[in-house]
């Protein structure tokens, strides 16, 4: 079923949204040491979809993995990385800081600035099946930026 979608895009993406919307989502290439187990101790930490990017390109993708595969991974962004999912659009944030993925606490301060910082933004086009790609903040750039306003007073 989902190899006759993989040669359309527009129902690919339609899926995609009609399961997606209003979700986060994680792709990796497998997680160091306890860094899932961390993940799940967070609130709300077990409600991140888990995609791992390891198994890509796949033949036949689900919706799914169309997405990363055709838009997200040629970004060539350091993994894991955090999407959040909305109506219009799709916001992308790596997890990595010096080679490393950051602790899972700090997703929750990414997710109060996403809107003003994330590394990439997916934009559902007006044309079916149509993904506009925008660069945000350095590649470099993966502080907390609300964190050290909050320790910082």
């Amino acid at each position: 079923m989902f190899g006759f979608l993989a040669h359309r895009p527009a129902r690919q993406l339609d899926r995609f949204r009609e399961r997606f919307t209003g979700r986060s989502v994680i792709v990796h290439r497998g997680f160091s040491g306890d860094w899932l187990e961390e993940l799940l101790k967070q609130p709300g930490g077990g409600g991140h979809f888990r995609l791992d990017a390891r198994a890509l390109p796949a033949k036949r993708p689900s919706p799914i993995e169309w997405l990363v595969q055709t838009h997200v991974l040629p970004l060539d962004l350091p993994q894991p990385l955090f999407l959040q999912v909305r109506e219009a659009d799709v916001l992308v944030r790596h997890l990595d800081r010096r080679g490393r993925a950051v602790h899972p606490s700090e997703i929750a301060w990414f997710l109060e600035e996403l809107e003003e910082r994330h590394h990439a933004r997916l934009r559902f086009g007006r044309e079916p099946g149509r993904v506009d790609v925008s660069r945000g903040i350095s590649l470099n750039d993966n502080e907390a930026q609300s964190m050290l306003e909050h320790l910082t007073g």
